[in-house]
């Protein structure tokens, strides 16, 4: 029996190296080939010397070009993560036309389609910002209501994977955290940067009136390991959509008390204030926590609590 196929569209980004490491630790009957994707820059040396039987693609997504090559190279996927995304929200307010070129994948899910069998499973990465931000704790079948373009391409994306795919997990994530990948992503981390600025000794502000749900790094790769397998141990087709997200609902001076304590530096530097009081050039969402209980309940998967990934990101970092 062939092994299974794994291709992780957007491998060079945080969460892609996340699983592509997670892949490639998996040993025995149950390994993976693993493939995946790139587009703005070579694959980093770093990533190739870590995971040497990954095969990599260049791909333009909004084109599609290069999935010819992955089809040819690598053969059809048992999985595809997309995990790809013009995801700052500001530059996807500046271009509201490649956000949606990006962020909605027409290109990939029509190349899958191409396939003369349809047994790809499709696990696609959205976000905690397709809602409005005016409650706590939203589920899964809550109205949609995006405050920004961001959050409404991941709209329109998820729609039209509904609509297109008959196989997929969608995933609605959290801000993902944890330590650096396999090779350092140019992209600030959530814990390290309020880490770096801490640890200065000087005041610094932070939104007080801002929540989310943010989930380790780890955990997310679990859960989509978790999918994979389901997919290929049972054969079903599914049409899945969760909340991933951890289980505390924290705003940003809560994630930085979270720091300063582990770390043991003053929190009386950490000031909080308004998110009103700072014009970012996007709207972002109040309060867009999530119930994660259909995750827990479909996946017997509990994400770890904010301080204890906070603890392990800031290990892996090296200190105390």
């Amino acid at each position: 029996m062939s092994r299974k196929r794994v291709l992780v569209v957007g491998g060079t980004g945080y969460l892609g190296q996340h699983l592509l490491e997670g892949l490639s630790q998996i040993q025995g009957s149950d390994s993976y080939d693993i493939a995946f994707t790139h587009h703005s820059h070579p694959p980093p040396p770093g990533l190739l010397d870590a995971i040497p039987q990954a095969q990599a693609f260049r791909v333009d997504l909004r084109s599609g070009d290069g999935f010819d090559a992955v089809a040819q190279g690598f053969s059809q996927p048992d999985v595809v993560v997309n995990c790809a995304a013009l995801s700052v929200p500001r530059a996807c307010e500046v271009d509201p036309t490649a956000a949606m070129s990006i962020n909605v994948p027409s290109a990939l899910v029509k190349w899958l389609s191409g396939f003369r069998e349809n047994n790809t499973l499709l696990i696609h990465l959205s976000t905690d910002q397709v809602y409005e931000g005016v409650k706590s704790f939203y589920k899964e079948d809550d109205e949609t209501v995006p405050v920004n373009v961001y959050g409404k391409s991941k709209v329109a994306a998820e729609q039209f994977i509904s609509a297109n795919c008959s196989n997929f997990a969608i995933l609605r994530s959290s801000i993902i955290f944890g330590p650096q990948t396999l090779s350092p992503v140019p992209k600030s981390l959530p814990i390290q940067w309020i880490d770096g600025v801490l640890s200065k000794g000087e005041k610094v502000e932070f939104f007080h009136d801002e929540y989310r749900c943010p989930v380790y790094v780890k955990d997310v790769v679990s859960i989509v390991l978790k999918l994979t397998n389901k997919w290929i141990s049972e054969g079903k087709q599914m049409q899945l959509l969760l909340n991933v997200g951890g289980p505390d609902r924290v705003s940003r001076a809560q994630m930085a008390e979270a720091v300063a304590h582990t770390r043991g530096y003053d929190s009386s530097f950490i000031k909080p204030v308004s998110a009103s009081t700072v014009d970012r050039g996007v709207k972002s969402p109040s309060d867009i926590s999530m119930d994660i209980s259909k995750l827990i309940q479909t996946l017997d998967i509990y994400p770890i609590p904010f301080k204890e990934g906070v603890k392990l990101t800031l290990t892996a970092e090296g200190g105390s």
